[in-house]
């Protein structure tokens, strides 16, 4: 349960610190902040607001873009994340090195 306050969520790669209140997503309360994150849909339909969940729990209902090994690896998506407790998240480019996975980086490549 939220307090009064709203949920502490620290933005690792932008070394930002939001508050952010259980009625907005963390893209809202970036922009509310005055902090421009990187956005396309802003429905959870692509992954350009893409960030890792380091600790912390978020509920994302609407984040279709997002296969299986994409979430359990936690990434979520910034324009429809909700906190649900205090979160640090890798947020930015920097954050997306696993993100997709080069096919022609795999061993079974060619064969």
């Amino acid at each position: 349960m939220p307090n009064s306050s709203g949920y502490k969520v620290k933005l690792v790669n932008s070394k930002i610190n939001l508050i952010v209140q259980s009625d907005q997503t963390i893209y809202e309360a970036a922009l509310a902040h005055g902090v421009q994150l990187p956005i396309g849909c802003n429905y959870g339909g692509c992954i350009t607001c893409a960030g890792k969940l380091i600790s912390g729990k978020v509920k994302q209902p609407g984040a279709t873009a997002l296969n299986k090994r994409q979430s359990s690896e936690g990434y979520i998506l910034l324009c429809v994340a909700r906190p649900t407790q205090d979160c640090a998240i890798e947020d930015g480019v920097e954050s997306h090195d696993q993100l997709y996975q080069n096919p022609f980086l795999s061993s079974n490549f060619g064969r």
